[in-house]
């Protein structure tokens, strides 16, 4: 997530950089052929242009509706999350049993064992939407844009020392046996909702806990699973590809076409004039091309990008809450932007 108020110039030319270069190449090499050769044959009026551009305005702005609903979405997601973990952890701290055969220690244990699982399960689940899936900008190294988004990505864990340490975080939380599990499970965040229901299934079987904790405490997981449900339908459904293949498919064309219509106008205007179409036609193209860019990249809030829901953060400032209701003081350092970035 960009956390400046605005965006730099270096984010722009990050994102940008290389559309803009061939833009200028394009807009540029029309101009000389049409000042020095004349050649008339290649100029198209400006109404045909202008109307291509209009239908491409309502394209882009439609696809840039959806991303962003996506991105919202994914947004208010992790907002439930974060406020049903701390109720979560609220309730496994707050309930108390009348065994007298279980002592405070070991119900202590019990309690913290079910949250530290919960903040492995956040780490875990995290893990799981950041694995790239086809239709993502990283997820083949061969294309050059992709190479592109890669260095990105390296860059922005680099900037992170947390951003790959889920395997540190599911030893620090989860018993040698449960960790030995991982490999054994497709979808090991689903695998450990299931073995928080079923402990304290356990717990209101040996009546440590009353039914109707066992009940709100599961009600509570259910909400896990709702929330892991929908986080996953955004990651493994993309923005319906016919909708932003044919708005970019329409950008380019409607950049190809700009300046032989362009530069015919300037011309009115005199020699000056055409050489002056350039740099309009680059600001008209490179609009046109950021708006496209902006939508593509925030259809995939999960994509390992700078432009995601920050789970990283998220997931640290739940950590720090849920072990600070256990009275725990060793804790961990919240998760800070750098470099105008937070993950």
């Amino acid at each position: 997530m960009i956390t400046t108020k605005y965006v730099n110039y270096k984010q722009v030319l990050n994102l940008s950089g290389i559309h803009l270069i061939w833009i200028s190449i394009w807009c540029t090499l029309i101009t000389t052929l049409f000042y020095f050769f004349n050649w008339d044959w290649m100029i198209i009026p400006w109404v045909p242009v202008a109307l291509i551009g209009t239908a491409e305005a309502f394209l882009v702005g439609f696809k840039n509706n959806q991303a962003y609903d996506r991105l919202w979405e994914a947004r208010k997601i992790w907002g439930g999350i974060v406020n049903s973990s701390r109720s979560f952890a609220s309730m496994v701290y707050a309930f108390d049993t009348e065994q007298e055969e279980m002592g405070a220690f070991e119900l202590e244990d019990r309690r913290k064992r079910i949250v530290y699982r919960h903040i492995a399960w956040l780490y875990a689940f995290r893990e799981q939407l950041l694995v790239p899936a086809e239709w993502e900008h990283i997820s083949n190294e061969e294309d050059k844009f992709q190479s592109i988004d890669l260095k990105r990505h390296r860059l922005i864990k680099a900037g992170f020392p947390d951003y790959g340490r889920t395997p540190i975080f599911l030893h620090k939380y989860l018993s040698e046996e449960e960790l030995e599990l991982q490999s054994e499970y497709k979808n090991f965040a689903t695998y450990l909702i299931s073995k928080q229901a079923k402990e304290i299934n356990e717990l209101k079987n040996k009546k440590i806990i009353s039914e109707f904790n066992q009940v709100q405490l599961q009600n509570a997981l259910n909400e896990f699973y709702n929330y892991q449900g929908q986080a996953e339908r955004i990651k493994k459904f993309p923005s319906p590809r016919q909708f932003a293949s044919t708005a970019f498919v329409f950008n380019i064309l409607f950049i190809l076409l700009l300046p032989l219509g362009l530069v015919n106008e300037f011309a009115k205007l005199g020699d000056w004039g055409i050489w002056t179409s350039i740099p309009f036609c680059i600001i008209i193209g490179w609009i046109y091309i950021i708006m496209e860019l902006v939508g593509d990249y925030s259809e995939n809030p999960f994509g390992g990008l700078m432009f995601d829901v920050p789970m990283l953060s998220i997931c640290r400032a739940i950590e720090i809450d849920l072990l600070q209701m256990g009275g725990e003081t060793d804790l961990p350092d919240p998760i800070s932007s750098k470099n105008g970035v937070l993950v």
